[in-house]
């Protein structure tokens, strides 16, 4: 046993990148399958009315879950949505869904621009260009999606790692009755 246990508990560089590779896999591979998920919905609709589609729609709704879940995860270590955190739970999992359905907005918007630069084109177009229902609709996905995303992210923050871990992974444990 170390001689210091609060240098024993604090995790090192190697833990720390473990952990945040994790919470990025997980993230990532949840909204994967929800991305997915409305791809295929919105192939089938299309192929319903003979509208050709790409196979590339799962590529680009996986990509978007691998780009969302990095800027989830850049926006928690801007700790964005901390101040929620004293709230209710229910109220700290909606201000959350709110607060990073608007940083990843935001982020598209700067995605945009950037896109405009690399290709020579006037910063203005990106306006021009913008669907209005479009990005409403995408934004109402996108909360929609962070309700239960947060929702077990709260609750892992509030009631630890490992109670979570038991709670979702051990025979018995949300009853309280699991063997430790």
């Amino acid at each position: 046993m170390s001689a210091n246990p609060a240098a024993a508990a604090k995790p090192g560089f190697k833990q720390k990148a473990a952990n945040e590779l994790i919470d990025f896999a997980v993230i990532a591979a949840y909204l994967a399958v929800l991305f997915c998920a409305i791809a295929t919905y919105t192939m089938l609709l299309l192929r319903k009315y003979d509208v050709s589609n790409s196979a590339l729609t799962y590529t680009f709704a996986i990509i978007n879950a691998l780009v969302i879940g990095k800027v989830i995860l850049i926006g928690e270590m801007m700790r964005i949505g901390r101040h929620a955190e004293t709230r209710p739970l229910y109220q700290s999992v909606l201000l959350k869904s709110v607060i990073f359905g608007l940083f990843v907005f935001a982020f598209h918007i700067l995605e945009e621009f950037v896109k405009r630069l690399i290709h020579h084109e006037p910063f203005g177009t990106v306006f021009h260009q913008f669907d209005v229902e479009e990005m409403c609709a995408r934004s109402i996905i996108i909360f929609i999606a962070f309700i239960p995303l947060f929702a077990f992210r709260e609750l892992r923050r509030v009631l630890g790692e490992e109670k979570m871990r038991n709670i979702l992974f051990k025979h018995g444990a949300a009853n309280g009755s699991a063997e430790v």
